[in-house]
């Protein structure tokens, strides 16, 4: 199973920082106080050898300018950087499903997407209130099972896809479901995407 603190998604060695003060429900909120963390972690991934850059959570794509712009390595904070690109791929009268930690704080300006007609195409999920997202808001966060994870996606997909016939293909936001991305696309035999396939794209691009 996919994960993005595993060498073995990426064929590369993996290093971590911590941000400081980044706990779930801070990140997820929005707090721009944490922006100076993120690029201070960033700095020093690349003073320790990293090639590119990626974060934990698909929300610190609030931080994806400031941080790209303080190092030179390519920077990759989120997989809602694929949204635009996977609504060109897909055809004018399909939609795309983004599966997220919260959706009450996944708002517009986080998805790149300024045609209205656009817009329309993208229908949110998410799993706030499931186990996941209990755990995710301790501290410090327990593990959730992997069953749970699949049991809380299922169960919104088959909501979404009971409103939205039209949907073609799933985004997560949240990078812990690339978990179950493998057992998702086996159920919906729908192409599901995550932050390890913008991960692997842009190592595949540094020489």
């Amino acid at each position: 199973m996919a994960s993005l603190l595993n060498p073995a998604t990426h064929d590369f060695p993996v290093i971590a920082e911590t941000v400081t003060g980044a706990w779930a429900e801070i990140v997820i909120r929005g707090d721009r106080t944490l922006e100076p963390a993120c690029i201070t972690a960033a700095e020093r991934l690349v003073e320790r050898g990293a090639v590119a850059i990626s974060s934990n959570c698909g929300f610190f794509i609030r931080h994806q300018e400031a941080v790209a712009a303080s190092v030179d390595v390519p920077v990759v904070t989120s997989s809602l950087l694929l949204l635009p690109t996977l609504l060109r791929q897909l055809p004018k009268v399909s939609k795309l499903a983004v599966l997220t930690a919260d959706s009450m704080h996944l708002g517009e300006e986080l998805l790149g997407v300024d045609d209205p007609a656009d817009r329309t195409r993208v229908v949110i999920g998410g799993i706030e209130g499931g186990e996941l997202w209990h755990n995710e808001l301790k501290r410090p966060p327990p593990v959730t099972e992997v069953a749970s994870i699949e049991k809380d996606v299922a169960a919104c997909l088959s909501r979404l896809r009971a409103e939205h016939p039209e949907i073609a293909a799933i985004l997560y936001e949240c990078t812990a479901l690339p978990l179950v991305a493998s057992a998702v696309r086996s159920l919906t035999k729908l192409p599901v995407y995550d932050i390890t396939n913008l991960c692997r794209l842009t190592l595949a691009s540094i020489p």
